[in-house]
């Protein structure tokens, strides 16, 4: 059961949106969507999770994820519909530039409910960024505004248990949020642990985290289908704290005649820098991957256009994972770490496929 505790006060007009809304919603037939909210870490593997979720996805669903970016330019969504379709059943909304229920807004809240409409799923997983506040995110998943639409299902929480001896994660809020929300905590990329590192883990849930919570252990974010269903256990005291704003996206801005534009965030001790290039923009393959594996941080997301063809990029504590892809509308690539480099545009450029 989750507890729902608002401060915030609603004024009449807000009230109406709401119920227009919900009529939509009831009109198109969109009612107790199982929901799962599927957290994380930077790094961790979230991403990776989600695709083996759609690979074992039941042919004759339609799933819809939403998928949230601490960047400002968003890459996420285009490495999922590079791979899924939506003749596929899968439906993808993005929300770029840091927590979505508070540094998006409006747009958080409009993109799920045209993801819904447009979508009307089978089930609905959502990807928060690893910098967000999960629990910001449940309070307004089980809201008024979604009473009848949602049905919340087991929160899944990604970690990878060597960080548990890095005060960087366990002294960090938003770290010990994930956990302490999860119904279901997957030691991620246990393949890489020593002996000790499971153990940790499980101490660390039970003191951190929910009394009843699941720990299971799995590489490549693998989890059975199966673990989704079933109601939270989770019992959460939520303080609405966050400013909203409704501040335009970059990420769905027009790209300027030069073809490229830039995006920067920072909050939570880290910083975000992204681009997106226009389709006609070709990379040159050899120069890119010199560049990729070059750069220091903590998390590179990209898809490109390359002379090879449409490419999906994943880089997490070196490691540099490369996948071919379907289609992509643009190039894009964001950048996470805990220092700024003004130099990665240059050298960006120095890629470009002459």
């Amino acid at each position: 059961m989750i507890f729902v505790h608002v401060t915030v006060g609603e004024n009449s007009k807000s009230a109406a949106a709401k119920r227009r809304q919900q009529e939509i919603m009831k009109h198109n037939k969109i009612n107790n969507v199982p929901t799962n909210l599927i957290t994380g870490f930077l790094g961790v593997g979230k991403t990776s999770a989600m695709l083996h979720l759609l690979r074992n996805k039941p042919t004759n669903e339609r799933w819809a994820i939403l998928v949230n970016e601490f960047g400002e330019i968003g890459v996420d969504g285009s490495l999922l519909t590079g791979q899924y379709s939506e003749e596929q059943g899968v439906f993808v909304r993005e929300v770029p530039g840091g927590c979505m229920c508070c540094a998006a807004g409006v747009p958080m809240k409009i993109a799920l409910n045209q993801l819904l409409i447009h979508a009307k799923p089978d089930r609905l997983l959502i990807e928060p960024t690893g910098l967000g506040h999960p629990q910001e995110i449940l309070k307004v998943l089980t809201s008024e505004h979604y009473q009848d639409v949602l049905l919340l299902e087991k929160t899944v929480t990604l970690v990878d248990a060597r960080n548990l001896a890095d005060k960087r994660y366990t002294s960090h809020d938003i770290f010990n949020q994930q956990i302490a929300i999860a119904d279901i905590v997957i030691g991620n990329k246990v393949e890489l642990y020593e002996n000790a590192d499971k153990e940790a883990l499980k101490q660390y849930v039970k003191h951190h985290g929910q009394a009843n919570a699941e720990v299971i252990f799995s590489t490549q974010g693998q989890m059975p289908i199966t673990k989704l269903a079933g109601p939270p256990a989770a019992t959460i005291l939520l303080e609405h704290h966050h400013h909203v704003t409704t501040k335009s996206l970059i990420a769905d801005a027009i790209l300027p005649e030069c073809g490229f534009l830039k995006a920067m965030n920072s909050g939570e001790g880290f910083y975000s820098v992204g681009w997106r290039f226009s389709i006609n923009i070709v990379f040159n393959h050899s120069k890119l991957i010199e560049l990729l594996k070059s750069i220091k941080a903590d998390r590179i997301k990209a898809v490109f256009n390359t002379n090879l063809g449409a490419l999906g990029y994943n880089i997490s504590e070196n490691t540099l994972t490369e996948t071919k892809l379907n289609t992509i509308k643009e190039s894009r690539i964001e950048i996470i770490s805990d220092k700024k480099d003004d130099s990665i545009e240059a050298q960006l450029m120095d890629c470009i496929h002459r």
